[in-house]
């Protein structure tokens, strides 16, 4: 035993400790916590559980990651394995042999399909799969199971889809009964929830094939969506269409296929409502088309319009018009589809956002501009338009929406940019092509082959001779100016070409008018230029005699304006809108001199013509002249004196009175034939022979017509005044279009800066005008684009490099003009001028800068603020002036360094302002300064409690009465003044008396005269509040007493519907009496007294006052009334009584 104990003690030896991981080390460290907490010391003692617990949490920590990383791992290998069982007993083909073992693997891809994340939609793709290949044990095991899935088919694409699969494998189950168990309807798509069908509409086009997506966009499903475009919405539903724009936009981005972009265009654009796409014409999905599914798609449109093929497509009618179907549906139906195409292509071509060639453009313009103003004859390869039949004829309604959608698409031309990569300098230059042709240019070259082709093409309104004659002048004109000018893009060789150009392409539409303005721009541009060499010689400008270019297109354009023409307005605007960049001082005075009214018509240049009135108006003077030379012969050989006095009559009732010299050529007329009596004769008996009547008829009738025409010719030139008038006014409001497309394109242009005064001139005079229409559309036009296309304009002058002076003399004539007026609303316009041409002169402020608020730029501080303050003090010193405290604020808000210049005068008028008005409105003007935060910054601490200090001596309300609105008002804003001033003094603790403030304060309401509600009563209290004194409570009276008083007040009043006795008729010898009593009336007149006595007697009881209600009311009534009432508070007295005896 011994030797065995000692054999195993030698041969025992402990192995070599490793800690690789370091666990010893920690189980070390962790003993050794709780050996140092059994130490004495009292520190060692704290740090070591301190250290403990410290350890113990951060192991918590890992155990805790650790544990949930060992949990989730563990988890998502169970469901792969659970599923990868299942799907390996689906994939064998025998599952549906063994109706629990299936029932079993559904219910755990029930279970595993909400481990989303981890199998994301396998399990419900693998109950697909099984429930597909079930053959007859459906109903008996597996619908019971599926019951929920079911039920909520409409929550997820994979639940529809089962449902789906199970609705196409077992029909005769899933009846509509039992779906209206399941679903709650018979059948899946139902009228509440067809938005789902457009859904999946439209998430399901990136996931279909060409031949799928032929086949869905050819469905119902489509015609239930055009029907719903179409339907009268309910409250709470929406239109589906900006959501499946939003699909189909989704699906055209991220669409590589051309073919199936094009499916899906196609497969819209043929979803037609009677001939008519639901689909809008500007459709913005088409902006992410592909350049060859474009070209296909242009194509299909252009043989839609030439052999519209409706029976292709998808097209339904609403059921009102069902019920009112015509008989010719089919050929509205084509021109509903054709007029559609047009705006389909012009769509194309004016939306910059889609991507296409210049040939394609040009190819869309040719076709419409075709279709719009040709017919084929015979068709020719030369003219690709002519190869296409039309299978229907165009109707003359048809033609006219394509020859306007035309002039639309020109527009859209002239403000092209350039298309393609390549000219990149050029890019900016609008309305041209690549090579620098213009696309208008090109368009007149197409028409005029057309018009050399009459052989195979026939102009749907023939040109006469002259009219083609016109033509060629003007291509020759056209041509000429290509060669002249030394650049293509030259902006002079533009404007010239775009003038004529445009001018020409509209004989197409109104040949007589676009020949007359041929003939007038040929008229206008010679006398522009001579206009322009006149102006020149006699300036002696010796560096140049010959007048730039833009100044010629200007007359030329204010020439054409002035005839009333939408036309020529319309051409007018487009060449401006070309030449705004180019304009020079000369070129927009002539502009401003049209609109100013203190120049005659030569000055300013306003040239109104009216060719058709003026033409009208000459026949009609031609044809008066004839009549009445046959009237003359007709009275000379004939007795037409009745017909000829019934005239003079009308003709004198015409006119407005006998003037004196027609009546002395009356005299005359009569004393030469004697047939006018005179004290001479002696008798008046004498009478004319028959031959000195007819003599005196005659020169009477004469003299009678003459009268007549000097009538019609007043009544004549009032009418043509009149007119005249209308014409020049409406000639200035299309040049008012003009400087409103310069100031839009050109605000930052130092010419700008000269049409402030002409404009406010403008506005000046039409304030003071007559207040027509048409005036006051004027008026308001003006005042618009002065107020946002200039004062408010983003962009504004920044070049003033020298004429710094030229706009501090110009400030200093808007300030003083402003002070001169009477009325405010004009003296605000100039007000705000002031303000342009101030913040002209400050610049612009970089963002470096703009810390320091100092910075005014070129505005000479000094003189600026002796301006504004002349104007302060105006303002507040006079008692009828024009400029108001708003003004003031704008400029202290908008400049806060004149604010801190201008402060002193606002305060010292808040008592020494001339009216209460004046007064409150520099306590605005001071509160607004006040609660700046740029005033605070530009003020030192001194400065602004120097400056709260003076405000608080100047409020002041020693008057404190109420007089009228005005002091009242004035006492409000001057105690919100208090109200910020005091809080400000007391959160900033500034050194500020505020004593006499409170004496006064407290010394308004001494007799307690704001205890009320109001709005001066709670400001004041609210001021008082922030001193520490409360508003007293105000004792409520009982509402008992209230009614006592009601009834009292509606006793004294009299009731209406009953006259008094006083005004009564009375029988005086039968007085009325009732239960033993007279009435005061009957008892007067027995006693004796007269009816004056009595009259006196009744007026002294009127007058006196009734010292209970009910005597005055039964006093004043009449007699049968007052036994009515006697009876009624004899009835009241009983009820009382039985009242008291019952409470008793």
């Amino acid at each position: 035993m011994q030797t065995n104990m000692g054999e195993i003690e030698v041969s025992t030896v402990r192995p070599k400790v490793t800690d690789a991981k370091g666990i010893l080390k920690q189980n070390r460290q962790f003993l050794d916590y709780f050996w140092d907490i059994a130490k004495p010391e009292r520190e060692i003692r704290l740090k070591a559980i301190e250290d403990l617990i410290e350890h113990l949490k951060q192991s918590e920590k890992v155990w805790s990651v650790s544990s949930d990383h060992l949990i989730l791992k563990f988890i998502r290998n169970a469901a792969f394995g659970n599923f990868f069982a299942v799907l390996a007993l689906s994939q064998s083909t025998r599952l549906h042999k063994e109706p629990q073992v299936m029932l079993e693997c559904v219910r755990l891809l029930q279970s595993l399909s909400h481990y989303r994340e981890h199998l994301r939609d396998l399990p419900r793709k693998t109950m697909v799969d099984i429930l597909s290949e079930v053959i007859e044990v459906f109903e008996e095991v597996l619908l019971s199971a599926l019951q929920s899935d079911l039920t909520s088919a409409l929550n997820t694409p994979e639940q529809l889809e089962l449902l789906l699969v199970a609705l196409q494998k077992f029909p005769s189950v899933l009846k509509p009964k039992k779906l209206k168990k399941l679903l709650g309807t018979t059948a899946v798509i139902t009228k509440e929830n067809i938005y789902l069908s457009f859904r999946l509409l439209g998430a399901s086009l990136p996931l279909l094939s060409v031949a799928q997506l032929e086949f869905v966009l050819s469905a119902d499903v489509m015609t239930h969506y055009g029907q719903h475009m179409l339907s009268a919405q309910l409250a709470d539903r929406f239109k589906f269409a900006p959501e499946m724009e939003k699909y189909v936009s989704e699906f055209m981005r991220g669409c590589v296929d051309a073919n199936k972009q094009l499916v899906v265009a196609l497969g819209f654009t043929q979803l037609t409502n009677q001939g008519y796409p639901v689909v809008p014409s500007c459709w913005k999905d088409l902006e992410h088309m592909d350049l060859s599914a474009l070209q296909k798609y242009v194509e299909w449109l252009m043989e839609g319009f030439c052999k519209p093929q409706l029976e292709k497509c998808l097209d339904f009618s609403t059921r009102r018009q069902k019920g009112n179907q015509e008989t010719e549906v089919d050929d509205s139906c084509v021109a509903r589809f054709r007029k559609w195409i047009i705006l389909r292509l012009t769509f194309i071509v004016e939306n910059h956002q889609i991507k296409k060639r210049e040939d394609l453009v040009m190819k869309m313009a040719r076709f419409i501009f075709f279709h719009a103003f040709f017919d084929v004859k015979k068709p020719t390869p030369e003219i690709p338009e002519t190869t296409q039949a039309l299978s229907v004829p165009i109707d003359q309604q048809t033609r006219a929406s394509i020859s306007s959608a035309f002039y639309g698409l020109l527009q859209g031309l002239n403000t092209m940019a350039v298309l393609g990569d390549s000219a990149e300098a050029e890019r900016r230059i609008l309305g041209v092509k690549a090579d620098g042709s213009m696309w208008i240019y090109c368009v007149v070259q197409y028409a005029t082959t057309l018009l050399n082709q009459s052989k195979h093409v026939q102009s749907v309104q023939t040109l006469s001779p002259e009219q083609r004659r016109v033509w060629d002048s003007m291509l020759e004109t056209v041509e000429a100016l290509r060669k002249k000018a030394k650049k293509p893009s030259s902006p002079e060789h533009s404007a010239f070409q775009h003038l004529f150009l445009l001018v020409g392409i509209q004989m197409f539409k109104a040949p007589e008018e676009s020949l007359e303005l041929l003939n007038d721009l040929r008229t206008c541009m010679e006398k522009a230029q001579a206009k322009k060499l006149k102006k020149k010689k006699a300036s002696k400008l010796e560096w140049s005699s010959e007048p730039l270019w833009v100044e010629v297109v200007v007359e030329i354009l204010l020439s054409l304006l002035s005839q009333p023409s939408r036309l020529t307005r319309g051409v007018c605007k487009a060449v401006f809108s070309r030449i705004c960049p180019h304009l020079t001082q000369e070129a927009l005075s002539s502009i401003l001199n049209v609109l100013d009214p203190n120049k005659d018509e030569d000055e300013s240049g306003v040239m109104v013509t009216d060719e058709k009135e003026k033409k009208k108006k000459h026949k009609e003077e031609e044809e008066r002249d004839e009549e009445e030379d046959d009237d003359v012969e007709d009275e000379e050989g004939s007795d037409s004196s009745s017909s000829s006095s019934e005239d003079d009559d009308e003709a004198m009732e015409e006119g407005e009175g006998v003037d004196q010299n027609f009546r002395l050529d009356l005299m005359k007329v009569l004393q030469g034939q004697n047939a006018l009596a005179t004290e001479e004769d002696g008798s008046d008996e004498e009478e004319l022979d028959d031959v000195a009547m007819m003599k005196l008829d005659g020169s009477l009738s004469a003299l009678f017509l003459e009268q007549k025409k000097k009538i019609q010719a007043k009544k004549d030139e009032k009418d043509r005044l009149r007119k005249e008038k209308v014409l020049v006014r409406d000639f200035k409001i299309k040049v008012l279009d003009m400087v409103e497309m310069f100031l839009s394109k050109q605000g930052s242009s130092a010419l700008v800066l000269g049409m402030v005064e002409p404009l406010l001139s403008v506005i000046e005079n039409g304030m003071s005008s007559e207040t027509s229409q048409q005036e006051q559309d004027f008026l308001r036009k003006a005042a618009d684009i002065f107020r946002n296309r200039l004062c408010r304009a983003k962009y504004y002058c920044r070049e003033i490099d020298g004429r710094e002076a030229e706009l501090h003399d110009m400030l200093e004539r808007l300030i003083g003009r402003a002070q001169k007026l009477t009325d405010s609303s004009v003296s605000l316009y100039y007000f705000s001028a002031a303000l342009y041409v101030l913040k002209v002169l400050r610049g612009v402020v970089s963002e470096q800068d703009s810390a320091n608020l100092r910075l005014m730029g070129k505005v000479d501080v000094e003189r600026v603020t002796t301006c504004f303050r002349n104007a302060l003090t105006s303002f507040m010193t006079k008692r009828k002036s024009p400029l108001t405290g708003a003004m003031f604020i704008d400029l202290f808000s908008r400049f806060p360094v004149l604010c801190v210049n201008l402060l002193d005068t606002a305060v010292e008028n808040i008592t020494a302002g001339v009216r209460e008005h004046q007064q409150g409105q520099a306590c605005v003007v001071a509160l607004r300064a006040l609660q700046s935060k740029d005033v605070k910054n530009l003020m030192s601490d001194a400065q602004r409690t120097e400056l709260h200090q003076k405000i608080v001596d100047q409020l002041s309300f020693e008057d404190v009465e109420c007089k009228n609105k005005t002091v009242r008002e004035k006492i409000v804003k001057a105690l919100e003044l208090c109200q910020h001033l005091v809080r400000t003094v007391h959160s900033q603790k500034m050194q500020v008396n505020l004593e006499l403030l409170q004496k006064v304060l407290k010394s308004m309401n001494a007799e307690g005269s704001l205890q009320k509600p109001g709005q001066l009563e709670d400001t004041y209290w609210s001021v008082m509040k922030l001193f520490g004194i409360l508003k007293p409570k105000m004792e409520k009276v009982k509402k008992v007493v209230e009614a006592e008083q009601t009834e009292e007040t509606t006793k004294k009043k009299k009731k209406k519907g009953f006259l008094p006795e006083t005004k009564k008729r009375k029988n005086r010898k039968k007085p009325t009496v009732l239960e033993g009593k007279e009435t005061p009336a009957s008892t007067e007149t027995a006693g004796g007294a007269s009816g004056e006595e009595g009259k006196k007697k009744n007026k002294k009881k009127n007058k006196r006052k009734p010292q209970g209600g009910e005597g005055e009311e039964t006093r004043n009534q009449p007699a049968t009334k007052k036994a009515k009432t006697q009876q009624q508070q004899q009835k009241k007295k009983k009820k009382g009584g039985q009242q008291e005896v019952d409470g008793k």
